[in-house]
């Protein structure tokens, strides 16, 4: 597996891979991989016939009180996994290749990201869809993956492609999740033992509310339900628990589909995110 830190030689390694009409898929990751990035991969690998990952920790799109510096880092570690799942190329850049000096430019997602953790997080999802714009640009794959588990961001992610004119495809891959059903995310890492296993009232509590709204229960009531058994589960606060448009992210108060169950809580000094679809 190639390790490429510099633009000129990222084209070029691309562009061998796709010769002979092959495909390339493209999985963006921020590094301290687990079994949901892999999963990722593993789906790129289905779909197409190289896979080139991204490791790339964007500085764009933490707020001034968030966890950039603390944020896990190894790319030796992570390295190792992709070289064993037959990753084709490693993308690594500093910093200082992907916001050169003087660069300016950035992309405003606008009303998809001022809402939910983009009302948490203001400037969030700006950074993201800029490096990510940046990356459809440096890799120039045919398909890029992103995990369902921030579904904001997907529908942001595809809805920028769209509005850009990103000739490739965006597939959304399924939450992976631990035999407890909690999702799989670097930053369950911060959490305690006790606080591990009290995460598990979140995705308890939407599945509980997902079955009830598709069965026809009124939709705030669902709602509060599943906050105060998230808050009884032993999180500290909830950022929202929401019923969306899949698409749109409207919030909705009527079931309708397709839509999705979103949520944000904090325990201790961690922030977990999940979601469900609904119906």
């Amino acid at each position: 597996m190639q390790i490429i830190r510099d633009i000129a030689t990222l084209h070029r390694a691309v562009d061998a891979l796709k010769r002979d009409g092959k495909s390339v898929a493209l999985v963006p990751t921020m590094g301290a991989l687990h079994d949901g990035h892999l999963s990722l991969v593993r789906m790129g690998k289905r779909v197409a016939d190289h896979v080139i990952v991204s490791i790339f920790v964007n500085p764009t799109q933490f707020g001034p009180n968030e966890d950039f510096a603390a944020y896990p880092r190894d790319e030796a570690r992570d390295a190792a996994l992709l070289a064993d799942e037959g990753v084709a190329l490693l993308w690594a850049p500093y910093v200082a290749v992907m916001y050169p000096a003087g660069h300016s430019t950035h992309i405003e997602v606008a009303e998809l990201g001022a809402d939910y953790c983009g009302a948490a997080r203001p400037g969030h999802f700006d950074g993201v869809a800029t490096v990510v714009a940046k990356l459809f640009n440096q890799a120039r794959a045919d398909i890029a993956i992103f995990g369902e588990k921030d579904w904001q961001q997907l529908a942001i992610i595809r809805r920028m492609a769209r509005d850009l004119d990103f000739k490739l495809d965006i597939l959304g891959a399924p939450i992976a999740r631990d035999t407890d059903g909690l999702a799989l995310s670097s930053r369950n890492a911060y959490l305690s033992e006790a606080q591990r296993a009290a995460a598990t009232a979140l995705p308890t509590a939407l599945k509980a509310a997902a079955v009830a709204i598709a069965g026809g229960a009124d939709v705030g009531e669902s709602l509060a339900v599943a906050e105060k058994a998230i808050i009884a589960g032993g999180f500290d606060s909830i950022d929202y628990v929401a019923l969306a448009d899949a698409d749109s992210l409207e919030r909705l108060s009527i079931f309708r589909t397709p839509a999705r169950l979103l949520a944000a809580a904090r325990i201790g000094k961690t922030r977990l995110i999940d979601n469900l679809a609904v119906g």
